[in-house]
């Protein structure tokens, strides 16, 4: 079953490591992606640039506006993910909290959905 990770990251905490250390998180990360992917366990990883880059869309009644940023002011924004591969939720689970980030945000994990099941029932 596949599994996103998503990896939200609250820069209060990014800012408050220590020199070096933000560097060193990183290398770990790309370590544990690594060993993952040579598993078979990863099928992508992604970091995205910061919220300030991006645009948020929406139509209502016909219109469509585009505004900057993100849609919500939050403390803690999706920096990333991971699309993995798991038997099960506790071994998704096992897998992302080798992830360094909960340290610095939190890590959300769900289970995507199967959209052959999803084609075949909507008939398309």
């Amino acid at each position: 079953m596949k599994y996103l990770v998503m990896i939200y990251c609250d820069d209060a905490l990014l800012d408050a490591l220590p020199a070096g250390e933000f560097d060193t998180l990183m290398h770990g990360c790309f370590m544990h992606a690594d060993a993952l992917r040579a598993q078979g366990q990863l099928h992508d990883s992604q970091q995205l640039e910061a919220p300030s880059t991006a645009r948020t869309l929406r139509m209502r009644n016909g219109q469509v506006s585009v505004v900057d940023g993100p849609f919500a002011e939050t403390k803690e924004y999706l920096g990333g993910f991971n699309l993995i591969e798991a038997e099960n939720m506790d071994e998704a689970v096992r897998i992302a909290s080798a992830f360094p980030w909960s340290r610095t945000g939190a890590i959300e994990i769900r289970p995507l959905r199967e959209l052959s099941v999803v084609r075949q029932r909507v008939g398309a």
